[in-house]
């Protein structure tokens, strides 16, 4: 079964509001926007790209308006990345519930500083991951190789 192709302008769109919110996020120390880019995250690592709020606002505001994409991507691996972003936000909420500020402050900028690299240069950190993760399961024994 071939997997889920998506435009690849849609996660790179989402970087850039995900950078946007995380960069206030960690400028106001805001609990509930850090919570709410979490459960954006969720949405689309859960949901997959058809139910990402980010991903929503792509396809209905900024893609028709856009000329088809030149090629489509296999829609694993920024779903990979949107989990790898669940978890340091969601680390973050709860370490600033837990009155560690400073922890909160790394992960969230750690979050940022991932989301800003996508943004900016089109290098997503959490699909590179995935690649290396599937092409070592590939590698070991029983992985799937020959």
């Amino acid at each position: 079964m071939q997997p889920a192709q998506i435009d690849p302008r849609g996660p790179r769109f989402a970087a850039v509001l995900t950078t946007l919110v995380l960069a206030a996020a960690l400028i106001t120390g805001s609990r509930p926007l850090l919570a709410v880019q979490a459960a954006v995250f969720a949405a689309g690592a859960l949901g997959g790209h058809r139910y990402a709020p980010y991903g929503l606002l792509y396809r209905t505001l900024v893609r028709p308006r856009l000329g088809p994409p030149a090629e489509l991507e296999d829609a694993r691996p920024p779903r990979f990345a949107q989990g790898v972003g669940l978890a340091f936000t969601l680390l973050a909420v709860l370490a600033a519930l837990a009155c560690l500020g400073p922890l909160a402050t790394a992960l969230t900028a750690l979050a940022l500083a991932a989301a800003f690299l996508n943004a900016a240069f089109d290098y997503c950190l959490g699909c590179e991951f995935y690649l290396l993760l599937h092409r070592a399961r590939a590698r070991t024994p029983g992985g799937g190789r020959a």
